[in-house]
């Protein structure tokens, strides 16, 4: 086994095995945090409802164990009457639908669900402000909430759904929605030094920039760490979807800073820029999702700045694996420890997270060549 790879491959083994065994008491669920060692399930229309059928899908890709596509493809079911709730839904089609019916498209070639990634990605597009250029974040939360000229920085992992559509049926307005999208990140979110506003709120009848908010930060000026690898991963996606070379050189910027404020392990606190009395838990969904981020961009970049990103990647990666990762804890059911999902509403702090344990696999995935991103 080569030296670079017999790391990644014990730690896929280990992913392997565990999945497995979780899977069958998880079932085609919708786990999101892991509470007191087993995954806390949300309905079927929460944004993270994608990521455990994503992850079984890889698995699946590797070892074609018909147990988990049986699991990921009830899960893609179950999510049919999200669609037809309509209410419910919002920016994070993209994260849902991409991870359940273009995954299973993309490796079993099934209509059904190229039909669903279509309707999911017309609806996504809906969500477009043509004034502002950004697709809309949430809806309102409770009566009387106007959030209507909401963006945020996750919303970049949404947009391949977009591009895949334009891929799909030759039709370019997709694509143009989501070029258009990250262009405004580009002149709003990211700031000169690679750091990345969470939420930038425009005026939805001008399209006019009106401030900015914290949200999942520690302030709207702070650097949440998650937000930062959101922008690092999915400017990545866009060039590789556009060939724009703006967006390389974005994910680039951001890539610089998000690996300059680590700590010594690679994995990053939840926020670069916290004040000395606030507590710096770790995040390792955002170390998972950058990892994945610095691997595409390691294939995107010239030859002598590659090994950069591949490396850096490869050092989160093996990092959550030898030092976050559960696999001797039969007691546990996540992957990878100590993520923080949203501390200033003091939700899901120092837990492990299902969307970091996708991105841990994904990471895996693509370091040993399994195939080509569901992204």
């Amino acid at each position: 086994m080569n030296v670079r790879t017999d790391w990644a491959q014990s730690a896929w083994n280990d992913v392997v095995e565990k999945v497995s065994r979780t899977s069958g008491r998880i079932g085609p669920a919708f786990p999101h945090a892991s509470v007191n060692g087993k995954y806390a399930l949300e309905p079927a229309h929460w944004w993270t409802a994608g990521f455990w059928p994503g992850l079984l899908w890889l698995v699946y890709r590797d070892t074609k164990d018909e147990a988990l596509r049986n699991i990921a493809e009830a899960c893609e079911e179950k999510l049919d009457p999200v669609i037809a709730e309509y209410y419910r839904l919002d920016h994070d089609i993209g994260f849902m639908w991409t991870l359940t019916s273009v995954a299973r498209y993309k490796l079993l070639d099934n209509e059904d669900s190229r039909r669903r990634a279509l309707l999911a990605a017309n609806l996504l597009a809906a969500r477009f402000n043509i004034q502002g250029k950004f697709i809309r974040a949430w809806n309102p939360w409770k009566p009387g909430e106007n959030n209507a000229g909401w963006a945020i920085i996750d919303c970049m992992m949404n947009l391949p759904l977009l591009h895949w559509a334009s891929e799909a049926t030759g039709d370019p307005r997709f694509k143009h929605i989501a070029v258009a999208h990250a262009d405004t990140v580009l002149e709003h979110f990211i700031r000169p030094d690679g750091s990345v506003y969470h939420i930038v709120i425009f005026d939805p009848l001008t399209g006019e920039k009106v401030g900015a908010n914290g949200g999942q930060g520690y302030s709207a000026e702070s650097a949440w760490s998650r937000g930062t690898a959101w922008a690092l991963y999915g400017m990545a996606l866009s060039y590789r979807h556009t060939g724009d070379e703006r967006y390389l050189q974005a994910a680039k910027r951001v890539a610089h800073f998000f690996l300059a404020n680590l700590p010594e392990d690679h994995v990053p606190h939840w926020d670069f820029r916290l004040p000395a009395e606030v507590p710096k838990y770790r995040d390792s969904s955002a170390g998972a999702c950058a990892a994945c981020g610095l691997l595409l961009l390691a294939k995107q970049v010239a030859v002598v700045e590659s090994d950069l990103y591949r490396h850096a990647g490869e050092r989160i990666l093996r990092s959550l694996y030898e030092h976050y990762g559960t696999f001797d804890k039969e007691d546990e059911e996540g992957l990878i420890l100590h993520g923080t999902s949203h501390y200033p509403e003091g939700r899901n702090i120092d837990v492990p997270l299902i969307y970091g344990d996708y991105y841990f696999v994904e990471g895996l995935s693509q370091w040993l060549g399994h195939g080509e991103l569901f992204w």
